[in-house]
């Protein structure tokens, strides 16, 4: 199984953020990606016969940036960029089959309270079950 904090480290290998979080933005520190839980509806998928070979999660990594919106776009777009092209990828040792981007682009959410502006990336990983 993979969960959040696996993902938040492999993210450290793939960007150039200096703060990396799960849950919660700690402080609100620039230049941070936080990897939250995506809330989806449905069943989930299963195998029929046998155990099924993959799983899937999927996440919302949100970019909190800085005061500048075209650095803040700049950074979002270069981490959408490398999910969409990145080859041969483990997440704690689980083969990552298919990393699906859920939007076309990332997603502009504005500005926090004290004017850091935010961008959200929705992302969903089809990786090997052990």
């Amino acid at each position: 199984m993979i969960y959040l904090s696996d993902v938040r480290d492999w993210l450290k290998s793939v960007t150039n953020a200096e703060h990396y979080y799960i849950g919660k933005l700690d402080n609100k520190q620039d230049k941070s990606i936080g990897v939250y839980s995506l809330k989806q509806s449905g069943a989930p998928a299963r195998a029929i016969g046998d155990e099924s070979t993959y799983s899937t999660m999927c996440v919302s990594l949100l970019l909190h940036w800085n005061n500048n919106a075209k650095e803040t776009e700049q950074a979002a777009r270069k981490l959408f960029e490398t999910l969409y092209s990145i080859k041969n990828v483990k997440i704690n040792e689980h083969t990552i089959y298919i990393i699906e981007l859920l939007t076309p682009e990332p997603i502009d959410v504005g500005t926090d309270d004290k004017g850091i502006y935010e961008q959200v990336i929705e992302v969903k990983f089809y990786y090997e079950r052990m």
